[in-house]
């Protein structure tokens, strides 16, 4: 998720408090559904924006805390409409960052990495 900020290009990062982590929004799949429309599900849940998928940016394995493998994908996004937020359990706080700034939250190297692509825009 992304769009222009005043003076550079934002992504929007959520914390987990479960984790006590900063990553890009992700999430799990529903029965039947396809991995863009988890994706923008996910987002749309987690921080009330609503997107529209632009292009892939890339997909993550790795073994999660439990040691299983995962697999996730993400897409570009771009804004569409802003709804509310509502801190909760899964994400109590989201946040609009510049690219560098956002680097340096992200817990993660592989979000970090994502955050990358984005230059690109």
């Amino acid at each position: 998720m992304w769009r222009r900020g005043p003076d550079d290009t934002e992504v929007l990062l959520v914390h987990r408090p479960r984790y006590d982590d900063w990553s890009l929004p992700k999430g799990k799949r529903d029965p039947g559904e396809s991995d863009e429309d988890c994706a923008l599900r996910e987002v749309e849940e987690e921080t009330g924006v609503h997107a529209a998928i632009e292009v892939p940016a890339g997909e993550v394995r790795y073994l999660d805390r439990r040691g299983r493998p995962k697999l996730v994908r993400y897409w570009r996004m771009t804004v569409l409409g802003i709804g509310s937020f509502a801190p909760n359990d899964e994400v109590d706080e989201i946040r609009w960052c510049p690219l560098a700034t956002a680097r340096e939250l992200c817990t993660y190297d592989h979000d970090r990495d994502l955050v990358l692509t984005l230059i690109g825009i």
